[in-house]
């Protein structure tokens, strides 16, 4: 994977979050490549829960200022990098006061999921698409991981379409049994409609619950990584059956050649 560029886009990473399978696949495997001689990008939204001081977060400047329209309304970007000790690796954050700035993750502490979870979802999607560009970094392979990621798909292949910087990047989604409960924002699909995406393409987004959110990023992808040994059967047998090439579950101890072989031989063929 020498000199390949591939970008990673996780709602969680460590250690800047608590350990899980999202957080740990979303270090371990920049870290695996970035050993092979890759060049690796991280992105993630920053949390209110993150100590910026503890992990040396700063920002920077002249990536932040840019507003980012949601839902027909202006959120101002502000962009924060720190670099995980010992490895040489940069880790991106995107953030904003109304989105972010709150002291945990996805609910509040009566473990509600927050409201604007959807809307959040937008913006981390709008706002690591934006950064890039601003970078003039063209990556190779754009690897999600997590819900909050999995907006980012759909709008490559339709709000940023066009756009020639991205016009040979291949979109990996890795899929998690880790979830939520419930429903997003029931407007969810029009504040995405807003957009310009057309409904037929997000029409799963109507009852925006972790499955049909995910179903939705998988069809906008290039290829899938099954990334959870315990993942549903609906989602499993979605995945088989959408024509996506992708990856079964491998064990930590054995995902390394498996990654980079399905990064090297399928996704990038």
């Amino acid at each position: 994977m020498e000199d390949k560029r591939i970008l990673y886009v996780s709602s969680e990473v460590v250690p800047y979050l608590a350990e899980n399978e999202v957080s740990l696949m979303s270090y371990d495997v920049p870290k695996m490549i970035n050993d092979q001689g890759g060049q690796i990008r991280i992105f993630m939204p920053r949390y209110g829960n993150i100590n910026e001081r503890r992990h040396q977060l700063h920002e920077v400047i002249r990536l932040s200022g840019m507003n980012l329209v949601v839902n027909d309304l202006d959120m101002p970007l502000i962009i924060k990098v720190a670099s995980i000790p010992k490895e040489r690796i940069q880790v991106y954050f995107i953030d904003n006061d109304e989105y972010f700035k709150r002291k945990a993750t996805f609910t509040d502490e009566e473990g509600a999921l927050y409201a604007d979870n959807d809307e959040r979802a937008i913006f981390f999607a709008k706002g690591v698409v934006e950064t890039v560009k601003k970078l003039n970094w063209v990556p190779d392979i754009i690897h999600v991981h997590g819900w909050m990621a999995s907006m980012l798909p759909i709008y490559m292949k339709h709000y940023y379409k066009d756009e020639a910087l991205f016009a040979d990047t291949k979109i990996v989604t890795s899929v998690y049994s880790q979830s939520f409960e419930g429903v997003l924002d029931i407007e969810m699909i029009n504040k995405v409609k807003f957009d310009g995406i057309p409904e037929e393409s997000i029409s799963r987004l109507a009852t925006p619950n972790y499955e049909n959110i995910l179903m939705t990023s998988i069809l906008h992808s290039d290829a899938v990584i099954i990334a959870s040994e315990s993942l549903s059967l609906s989602l499993t047998k979605f995945i088989e059956s959408s024509g996506k090439p992708f990856l079964p579950f491998m064990p930590k101890e054995q995902f390394g050649e498996a990654y980079t072989n399905f990064y090297k031989n399928t996704v990038l063929q």
